[in-house]
């Protein structure tokens, strides 16, 4: 995917300020541009979902983003890129101009530990940014399904629920082993206060469903943001016991009518090399939009 060159060591950047690019201006955002970002943002829904979902929740400045909104303007003024860059970077350009410009702005941060996008885009996004940013550490490829009605009509799983802070026992280490195969880190290890606090806000913001049975986790999903155009969805596990019998798609086709009732469409990534997920989504409705990069840093 990318060059085996990129896991040399890497030289520091010559300096903190990222080389100007001819034509446009960067800049840290604040809440006063969150109605120009969000009309921004709303252009391509399925893949700005995650960014605005931050937006809404926290504002365009909150420590809770775990980094900072940058944006890219034109002479006009106008907006052509806007990314978070942070912990999870993240983006979205008009022009390549501003992809450049941002990916500037990003070698200049340290403690990132991912970046995200289309394929397309974080290829352009890394040849700007790995020579002075830091350093590739794992890459994967995953592919952005979408669903919208109709949905395929199944019988409901009676035990689908809103998770409750009672339930966060179980959730959080399987929530950190989805992490660890996907990224190779544990959270639990790296953070375990900070990751459980995450959990629990996400549960306490109506975000986490469950079904349990016995005080043991069978199926899990996570609304990562919900708008009226896009929801995401991640952290969807069944448990062994209840794989390939019909369980998974019955309880995500109901996750599914619940959401679709608040948002035009959901959307999820799926890992390139999980091959049974990515038979199961087509099965049950979803239709493959765009294939991603997902870069892991040192």
């Amino acid at each position: 995917m990318y060059s085996p060159t990129v896991l040399a060591p890497i030289a520091p950047p010559l300096s903190s300020a990222p080389a100007p690019i001819f034509g446009v201006t960067t800049e840290k955002l604040t809440n006063t541009c969150q109605r120009e970002v969000l009309t921004f943002l709303a252009h391509r829904p399925i893949h700005t979902v995650a960014m605005v979902g931050f937006i809404k929740d926290n504002g365009l400045e909150s420590p809770l983003n775990r980094g900072a909104f940058y944006g890219c303007r034109n002479r006009s003024g106008e907006l052509e890129g806007v990314a978070l860059i942070g912990h999870a970077t993240m983006l979205e350009t008009s022009t390549d101009r501003a992809l450049e410009a941002l990916a500037r702005i990003a070698q200049t941060q340290s403690g990132s530990h991912m970046i995200i996008g289309e394929q397309h885009r974080i290829e352009e996004f890394w040849h700007y940014y790995a020579a002075g940013g830091q350093q590739l550490r794992r890459a994967c490829r995953e592919l952005l399904f979408e669903l919208r009605w109709p949905l395929i009509v199944q019988e409901n799983v009676l035990g689908l629920r809103l998770a409750t802070l009672d339930d966060l026992h179980l959730i959080v280490p399987v929530h950190a082993q989805m992490a660890l195969e996907e990224s190779g880190v544990n959270p639990l290890e790296v953070d375990a206060e900070g990751f459980r606090k995450r959990c629990a806000r996400r549960i306490e913001q109506g975000r986490t469903w469950v079904w349990i049975e016995q005080d043991r986790l069978i199926f899990k999903a996570d609304v990562v943001s919900e708008t009226g155009q896009a929801t995401y969805v991640e952290g969807i596990w069944m448990s062994q016991d209840h794989r390939r019998q019909g369980f998974g798609s019955r309880c995500l086709l109901q996750l599914s009518r619940t959401l679709l009732e608040r948002s035009e469409s959901i959307c999820l990534l799926v890992n390139e090399q999980n091959a049974a997920a990515i038979n199961f989504y087509p099965r049950a409705g979803y239709k493959l939009r765009s294939v991603y990069d997902t870069i892991f840093l040192s």
